[in-house]
């Protein structure tokens, strides 16, 4: 109980579940990260090159990602009154994540123009993308797609 008091006092309750939240949040980008690279790599081996294929790999993995965030991240939000349509969160969902599209894919372009090492491996680019672009994608999704009651 004495734990439980001092957790309190560093961290209220709101504040332990934001943590929680993001903490989810985390966990569901990291299950995107591989969906990302998965995609990337497939498509590298299909022929595409390193910036198309990117644009392929982010658009599947945004699409895991709000799938994932909509069940268990936020799950408190999906099921409040008068909720967008599926179409129309997926669509909200990927442009409210532009902006962090926009972090994450300049910092991958940014090192794989200018890295030999990640332009070789590739996955050290997405995963720089992915941890520049979290914050704000978890601060506009938790805003703006979903919301809570």
């Amino acid at each position: 109980m004495q734990a439980r008091a001092a957790l309190d006092r560093i961290l209220p309750p709101r504040r332990r579940a934001l943590v929680a939240e993001f903490l989810r949040f985390g966990v569901v980008g990291s299950a995107g990260f591989v969906v990302d690279t998965a995609v990337l790599y497939s498509a590298l081996a299909a022929g595409a090159e390193l910036y198309g294929g990117r644009i392929l790999s982010y658009v599947a993995a945004a699409t895991a990602t709000w799938a994932l965030n909509r069940a268990w991240t936020f799950r408190e939000a999906r099921n409040r009154p008068g909720g967008a349509a599926l179409g129309r969160q997926w669509a909200l969902f990927l442009a409210v994540n532009l902006v962090g599209f926009l972090v994450n894919y300049g910092t991958y372009a940014l090192m794989v123009g200018n890295l030999p090492v990640a332009a070789t491996h590739p996955v050290l680019a997405v995963a720089a993308g992915a941890l520049a672009g979290m914050g704000g994608n978890f601060l506009l999704s938790r805003r703006y797609v979903f919301r809570s009651p």
